[in-house]
Formats: C-alpha cells, sequence, structure tokens
C-alpha cells in the first residue's frame, strides 16, 4: 500500500461538536485540492460525525482509526475547493 503525504495536521483533541468539525472545516479550507488533512482527536462522537460531513461536503475520508484506548487518527484528502 502507498505511503499516504500528510500536507497538514491538527490536534484538536479535548475539543467537542461543533468545534470539532468547525477546526477541522477551516483546516481543510485552507488547503489545496488534493492535500490530505491528518485530524487526531479523542472525541468519540466526533471520529464518526466528521468523516461523515467531510463527504457531504465532497472530500474523501481516507482512514478513520482508533489508535489508542482515547485517540483517533482521521485522513481526508480535500477534492474541491
Amino acid at each position: 500500500m502507498e505511503e499516504i503525504k500528510i500536507d497538514k495536521k491538527i490536534n484538536i483533541k479535548g475539543l467537542i461538536c461543533p468545534y470539532t468539525f468547525v477546526k477541522s472545516k477551516l483546516a481543510i479550507e485552507d488547503m489545496e485540492v488534493g492535500e490530505v488533512l491528518e485530524i487526531l482527536l479523542d472525541y468519540e462522537e466526533a471520529s464518526r460525525s466528521i468523516p461523515k460531513s467531510m463527504e457531504d461536503h465532497g472530500h474523501k475520508v481516507l482512514k478513520v482509526e482508533k489508535i489508542n484506548d482515547t485517540d483517533w487518527v482521521l485522513l481526508i484528502r480535500k477534492e474541491k475547493e
């Protein structure tokens, strides 16, 4: 499997909805189409709601992975402006 290049990382641990999505949305708006955003979070609901919202906005969810007892990593590729 090819290595995914991360263009931008944000850490939103400690935040809850809707702040988790707002921070993620602002981060991806700042990026170029085709770039990948890595989101580190510790709010379980956001591990489901952010990928759904990103897909609703036309972006591609590359990965949703629980990396330990409390944290998730999401990889989102910006697909459109």
